[in-house]
């Protein structure tokens, strides 16, 4: 009798869940004139935008938050740029956009966990109800706000992977600008995202903010709201990957030749390193085992710009590991070469890895097959 009514119960929730995120009944509308801003960018005033976002410095300015510019939790849009902005330290979880995940969600929370993590032995993103909680979350924390202000967390990373502009985003709330994602964070709407290094900035906002939200239960930390399951787990990989990038830019103080190759000017200072030893850090791309030839192992930077390692011994291949830090952040030290491509019809740079000690990969991250307990970065 009692699992009966723990069926219903559960039956009850999710068709909530269900109807309250608008997955059983998509509403239908169609956006009017008057719902379209009338004033647009003057070419001018693009150009004036665009040099604002190539610049260098923690300060990009203030810039109008578009129509519907809230395209989720953690990716907003704003006037004069074609790409969406990236915010930093925030990774909110994903909505609900294809059929079949609407379809799967409503056979069970649990069997729709089940389905999509699988035996996958590194987190996965995918939709849950908080990711669309997050979503309206943010429509209302800028609802009412036309302006907001773009700041960087390091001069020299401005763009991601996908070329979206990644910035802190500021709202004015009672006549003071507001961190946007730090409150996404105090609110549970999302972790401290650390995948790509420590807030340089804000970090121990950033932890406080975590700490406060875990303490009250919010959000992705209440146990009786449907999200991933898997937090400790992301945050011992996260953390692990930002000491990574942490030590490194350590022992780059004082290092010309020590280059982040998703710094702006990475291609430049690597163009100025040929024939001589450079120390690189970047994430393990697409890795290309040569049959007969050599293998070729990209660097990631952003699409069509990556960086080749060529290995023409397949002992140095195999004996280097790289292909196990395929995703993860390696150092690469060595002596950067000029080939022309043919194809390509251009010069293109590269380096020749002829020892397995020239690659060198964290030996903390997790292994994902184990459990691992967080520890909280200590500064």
């Amino acid at each position: 009798m009692q699992l009966n009514t723990n069926a219903k119960r559960h039956s009850r929730n999710l068709l909530l869940s269900l109807t309250a995120f608008g997955l059983l009944l998509p509403a239908a509308s169609c956006p009017g004139p008057d719902s379209r801003r009338t004033r647009r960018y003057k070419k001018s005033m693009l150009q004036k935008s665009l040099e604002k976002f190539e610049s260098t410095g923690l300060v990009v300015g203030e810039f109008p938050l578009s129509t519907n510019g809230v395209i989720d939790g953690d990716t907003i849009r704003v006037d004069g740029l074609r790409t969406s902005l990236r915010l930093l330290a925030i990774d909110t979880e994903e909505t609900f956009k294809k059929p079949s995940e609407k379809r799967l969600f409503s056979t069970g929370w649990k069997n729709y966990l089940k389905v999509l993590m699988g035996k996958r032995v590194k987190p996965v993103k995918m939709a849950t109800p908080l990711g669309m909680e997050a979503k309206k979350w943010a429509e209302k924390f800028f609802d009412g706000v036309s302006t907001v202000r773009l700041e960087r967390d390091h001069p020299k990373e401005i763009r991601g992977r996908f070329d979206r502009y990644l910035v802190y985003v500021f709202a004015k709330k009672n006549g003071q600008w507001v961190n946007y994602n730090l409150e996404c964070v105090r609110a549970g709407m999302s972790p401290y995202f650390t995948k790509y290094s420590y807030s340089r900035r804000f970090h121990k906002e950033f932890l406080a903010a975590q700490a406060e939200a875990r303490q009250k239960k919010l959000g992705i930390w209440d146990p009786e709201k449907m999200h991933y399951i898997d937090y400790d787990k992301r945050l011992a990989w996260w953390y692990a990957r930002a000491d990574f990038i942490k030590q490194f830019e350590a022992d780059a103080i004082g290092k010309p030749n020590y280059i982040v190759l998703t710094n702006w000017d990475a291609l430049r200072r690597l163009e100025a390193n040929i024939n001589k030893k450079v120390v690189i850090l970047a994430t393990v791309g697409q890795v290309k085992l040569g049959d007969r030839g050599p293998s070729k192992v990209m660097l990631s930077r952003r699409r069509g710009g990556d960086f080749a390692l060529i290995f023409w011994d397949k002992d140095v291949f195999g004996t280097s590991r790289i292909a196990k830090h395929k995703g993860e952040y390696v150092r690469v030290s060595g002596r950067v070469s000029s080939w022309f491509n043919k194809r390509r019809r251009r010069d293109e740079l590269q380096m020749s890895i002829s020892l397995p000690g020239q690659i060198k990969g964290s030996d903390k991250v997790p292994d994902f097959a184990d459990r691992h307990p967080v520890k909280s970065p200590n500064k």
